[in-house]
């Protein structure tokens, strides 16, 4: 039988402690690296505010938000993907980066939350949430993101520091997910950002 090949790309760690260093990117259909100029803008705005937080990217893919995260001085990074081939180039990349502070699940991020949320939980340390589900132009994607928005409802303002949603431009993501409301909202071409903060 033979083995799966499968093209694996590069980008670099922006900022921070690991700047510079080089990340795989998996040229599979379940994942895809998120853009430069959309990664960029994420961080300037989080800026100075991850440092010392716990940092959840919640379809995993390859890791390079969470472990961009890390090198900008996040304490903990948390990390859920399905996909095997995805999942061994999470797994080097975190090698490569940050071993210490980098917790691996493997399997489907809408059954691994609820053990990665308990984990952020006890850590008594606040959290970013970053969900970035995997999207299709085809029929059936809402399902997706109404799974998502289910996750999101279970986010308790005490242990939330910001929820992160990128998905496609076309949908309106709701004003308000449970304890949260949307902040802001920043477009992309294809793709968006939506930010979600504690009701105050």
């Amino acid at each position: 039988m033979r083995k799966e090949r499968i093209k694996v790309f590069t980008t670099t760690i922006n900022a921070g402690k690991h700047k510079g260093k080089k990340l795989e990117i998996p040229a599979i259909d379940t994942t895809r690296s998120s853009k430069g100029i959309l990664k960029e803008s994420l961080f300037n705005t989080l800026q100075f505010d991850i440092i010392d937080k716990n940092f959840v990217e919640v379809f995993g893919g390859s890791g390079s938000v969470g472990l961009e995260a890390l090198s900008r001085g996040a304490s903990d990074a948390y990390f859920s993907e399905y996909n095997k081939t995805a999942y061994r180039i999470l797994e080097n990349n975190a090698r490569n980066i940050d071993p210490a502070h980098t917790h691996l699940f493997f399997g489907d991020s809408f059954e691994k939350f609820e053990t990665i949320y308990d984990m952020v939980k006890r850590s008594g340390v606040k959290s970013y949430f970053y969900f970035d589900p995997p999207f299709s132009t085809r029929d059936g994607m809402d399902e997706v993101y109404d799974k998502t928005i289910d996750l999101i409802e279970m986010i308790e303002p005490e242990v939330c520091e910001m929820v992160i949603v990128e998905h496609m431009s076309n949908l309106d993501m709701p004003e308000q997910v449970g304890q949260l409301t949307q902040t802001k909202r920043k477009k992309f071409g294809r793709s968006t950002l939506t930010y979600y903060q504690p009701t105050l």
